[in-house]
């Protein structure tokens, strides 16, 4: 590796100056927001949106910290790439708050959550989630292939496609956002094509992550409630040939983690 210029150095930390002082700025902008939402409640749905939303910039800028090392010193800045890893769980976890976690849920378990944002349009709510796909992307290429981090990059990924599916309003995008006369048709038919893309994904992904890591049931039990999960989408859409795939595929997956829970518990005694 080439050495680094003293005047290389220098300009990597004048531009590295420029992005603290936004991180810092945030951070206080998002220590101020979570003590309005304790002081009033609210609104609080609205205004964890808003911490969402400057969650995803935040790790933009520590991705932003990183590259400018690879690119003026030549080395990776792990610190900011585990800053902007910590930053997305937390992007996660304020939508979760909104609209929650759950996966393979009846949407009347939390349409009264869905319901505090019922102002948000279809349209603000795709493109919030599709910024956070990206942002996700974007830490997991910045980590490469042989990270420490990669199956744990398996559970963010597989939160991120509950949440995408759980700020859909599913009883409305059924009915009025199917609807090719909808304002709204575009971005739910591009919502719901990408909520089913991310729960197979989640779904194959712990079902690898059980294969080829842990060996843990509980990572067999959740790739399996992704499949379920989107075979609720399936039904809701009245897709009934898919639904009736996902529904066997599960069962063939079920029977699967049954007979290697009772290998494994014959191979304890």
């Amino acid at each position: 590796m080439a050495k680094v210029t003293e005047s290389a150095r220098q300009a990597y930390v004048e531009q590295v100056a420029g992005y603290q002082q936004q991180i810092d700025a945030l951070l206080i902008r998002e220590k101020n927001m979570l003590n309005m939402i304790e002081k009033d409640p609210n609104g609080a749905s609205y205004k964890r949106l808003m911490l969402t939303d400057e969650m995803l910039y935040l790790t933009t800028l520590y991705l932003a910290k990183h590259y400018l090392s690879v690119t003026d010193l030549g080395v990776k800045n792990e610190d900011a790439l585990n800053d902007a890893r910590k930053t997305l769980y937390k992007a996660v976890i304020y939508l979760e708050e909104v609209v929650t976690n759950y996966i393979d849920a009846a949407f009347s378990e939390y349409e009264d959550k869905v319901a505090e944002i019922r102002n948000l349009p279809e349209s603000k709510r795709y493109y919030l989630v599709r910024k956070l796909g990206l942002a996700i992307r974007l830490v997991v290429d910045a980590y490469g292939d042989n990270t420490k981090w990669r199956w744990t990059f398996v559970e963010l990924e597989a939160r991120f496609a509950a949440v995408a599916k759980n700020i859909l309003d599913l009883k409305s995008a059924s009915k009025n956002g199917l609807d090719p006369h909808s304002p709204e048709y575009d971005d739910t038919v591009y919502h719901l094509r990408l909520v089913k893309r991310l729960l197979q994904q989640a779904a194959d992904r712990y079902r690898e992550k059980y294969e080829l890591s842990t060996g843990r049931m509980d990572d067999f039990r959740l790739a399996i409630n992704y499949l379920l999960a989107l075979r609720r989408i399936h039904i809701i859409l009245g897709e009934t040939a898919e639904a009736e795939e996902m529904k066997r595929k599960a069962e063939i997956w079920k029977e699967k983690m049954e007979k290697d829970h009772k290998k494994q518990e014959a191979e304890r005694k």
